[in-house]
């Protein structure tokens, strides 16, 4: 059984984390917005409120997750547990081996 300081603890936490995420969502990143491949087959809308959906080919919401921009670099966190980062260099992302442009 958990002690009353610990769930405390527990719950002050939990309000801090859902704070700072509703923060964030209402604060949009200049790199949001959408970045593509030359071909246009990878896309990727990097939404205000700390999410992303990337397109592939047809398929629409290939992945979804979301991500933190840190400077001029960017981590991914997909909904299934992989992980992925990039950067961005003279208004190009460069993301595993891609190069995304704004759109």
């Amino acid at each position: 059984m958990q002690k009353p300081a610990a769930t405390l603890v527990a719950l002050a936490l939990m309000s801090q984390i859902a704070g700072a995420e509703e923060a964030g969502a209402s604060v949009a990143h200049p790199y949001a917005g959408l970045w593509v491949t030359k071909d246009g087959h990878i896309r990727h809308e990097l939404r205000p409120d700390g999410r992303y959906v990337e397109a592939r080919g047809t398929r629409e919401r290939a992945y979804l997750g979301r991500y933190v921009v840190t400077g001029d670099h960017i981590d991914y966190w997909d909904d299934t547990g992989f992980t992925a980062d990039g950067d961005f260099v003279n208004g190009v992302l460069y993301h595993a081996g891609m190069v995304l442009y704004r759109r």
